[in-house]
């Protein structure tokens, strides 16, 4: 029994070991980051990079344009581009490759994502001193590149991409949600389009829409086909339209607030237009662009980036050649529930540098990073699509201002819709705002848009959308989500979540493992009575 005892014991310990590497699960330890005294340019270096480019061949071609001329200023630095066509997927592959130590150096990411990365130690570079350093920081003296200064940068872009008092992001672009509409239908039905658009009169002018000719056509368009509002993103619908109405989302120390009195409404009235037929989203019925290009609805809401898809003349449009018509475009500021209280939401890709044992390595990851907001990289990327240089040196740059002169004069770079859009997000930059950044806020995000989806397909499946409805939608979308287990905030420190399940097998083993050896103990002490 002694021996039996002592294998217990080491057995314990041994879990006790297996408990703490697995506490470290998904952490690749690399030592802190120094910035070094000097960049060796004797030293070859190569770095990788995790981009985005949505198809888009110009894109594309700014990207290796940069990658380019980045190594003829920096020749012992090589830069190997890995593109993506889903954020998500960029999300995913750095999740999983933080437990390996084989992370990208350079990516384009969102906060949210990033906020997740940081659950591994020393994952991702805080910036604030590389920011500030005079030799290698924004516009510093060893740069062999005009990149802009901090003063430089779009003060709210750069604070977007702080996360519990730490600079972990740097901006990359900006983009808004806008509302394309196709002016031509909704002058048809006898309406004027107002500046700013509410939700009122964008369901009204919605309901009005389904009216139909004696041979079952719409009267609005003629086609058998009519959706007349398209939402691309509902994750972002619901999320401005609770901002507009002062209701809660989540605070900053990651509470959630999703599932209130005022989300509850709000599902109740989209409910009800979704079962008019007035209203749908992308990933019930498709992209918003195509049913604008068509006719076939009179309002898409997708983001200001997207703008090169959207409308009659759209360079990137892809639908088929019969199915093209001729209308008016005009691009407006989301809905809104205040016309005089504009609250739109600001997203974009960030830049975010992933932490190595070299820190020649790292130091050469943040050149690179920094290129990307030299002002030909911020242009040219910006004139692919609708997005915003996230510098105020880009935006006020004589190229730039002659670029958005230039609107209407063609239909590639210089496509109305497109500029048009960058000035909606230009013109109302004081009308932004972001959501909370903390581990799980990407999961609660989904979250909100999920709401949307499925009281939407609930509704075209004939499915009652009442209070025991949503109260079950609520707990079904918190247990998918893991709302529930996502860290939260207690006084000034905060809860490290639900452990994973492998600790909670390891705990359970340790647990019954102490059992019996107490129970060895017990019986020990008996029989050792028992013979005094």
């Amino acid at each position: 029994m002694k021996r039996f005892m002592k294998k217990l014991a080491a057995a314990a310990a041994c879990l006790c070991m297996a408990m703490l590497l697995t506490a470290c699960h998904g952490s690749h330890q690399t030592a802190k980051f120094e910035i070094p005294d000097t960049l060796d340019e004797s030293k070859p270096i190569e770095i990788t990079f995790w981009a985005k480019n949505d198809t888009n061949k110009n894109q594309t071609a700014v990207y290796k344009k940069a990658i380019g001329d980045f190594e003829g200023l920096y020749p012992n630095i090589k830069v190997k581009m890995k593109l993506y066509t889903d954020y998500g997927k960029i999300y995913n592959d750095v999740i999983t490759n933080i437990a390996t130590g084989t992370t990208p150096n350079v990516a384009i990411t969102y906060p949210d994502h990033i906020a997740s990365y940081l659950q591994g130690a020393d994952t991702v570079v805080s910036l604030d001193e590389l920011m500030a350093d005079p030799k290698y920081g924004l516009a510093g003296s060893e740069l062999k590149f005009d990149g802009p200064s901090r003063q430089e940068m779009v003060p709210a872009f750069l604070e977007e991409g702080v996360i519990e008092g730490t600079q972990y992001a740097l901006p990359f672009m900006r983009s808004t949600e806008a509302l394309y509409i196709n002016k031509t239908l909704v002058e048809k039905l006898g309406y004027q389009i107002p500046d700013v658009v509410t939700w009122d009169w964008i369901w009204e002018v919605s309901e009005a829409a389904t009216a139909k000719n004696e041979d079952g056509t719409y009267v609005a368009n003629g086609q058998n086909v009519l959706i007349p509002f398209i939402y691309k993103s509902t994750d972002n619908m619901m999320i401005q339209l609770l901002k507009q109405q002062g209701a809660g989302y989540s605070t900053e120390d990651g509470d959630i607030e999703l599932f209130n009195d005022v989300t509850t409404q709000d599902l109740k009235d989209i409910a009800a237009h979704a079962g008019t037929g007035v209203f749908s989203t992308f990933k019930i019925s498709g992209y918003p662009a195509n049913f604008l290009n068509a006719s076939q609805t009179l309002f898409a809401v997708d983001s200001t980036a997207g703008a090169t898809w959207m409308g009659a003349h759209a360079p990137l449009s892809d639908i088929s050649p019969d199915a093209f018509t001729e209308f008016e475009t005009v691009v407006r500021p989301v809905p809104q529930v205040d016309a005089n209280h504009i609250e739109m939401i600001s997203q974009g890709p960030s830049i975010a540098l992933f932490g190595k044992e070299d820190p020649q390595e790292v130091l050469a990851s943040w050149l690179f990073a920094q290129y990307l907001l030299s002002n030909d990289v911020q242009l040219g990327y910006a004139k692919t699509e609708g997005y915003l240089p996230v510098t105020n040196k880009a935006l006020a740059s004589p190229e730039y201002q002659e670029y958005l002169s230039l609107a209407g004069t063609d239909n590639d770079e210089h496509y109305s819709v497109k500029i048009e859009a960058a000035r909606l997000l230009m013109n109302n930059l004081t009308s932004t705002f972001t959501t909370p950044v903390f581990n799980g806020s990407a999961s609660l995000r989904s979250a909100a848009g999920e709401l949307v989806e499925n009281v939407v397909k609930s509704t075209k499946r004939k499915q009652t959308v009442d209070d025991a409805y949503l109260q079950k939608l609520y707990e079904q979308v918190s247990s998918l989500y893991h709302l529930d287990q996502l860290p939260q905030a207690s006084g000034s420190e905060k809860s490290l979540g639900p452990l994973p399940e492998s600790s909670v097998w390891l705990l359970s083993i340790l647990g019954v493992t102490w059992v019996c050896i107490a129970v060895y103990w017990i019986a020990d002490k008996v029989r050792s009575r028992k013979k005094a």
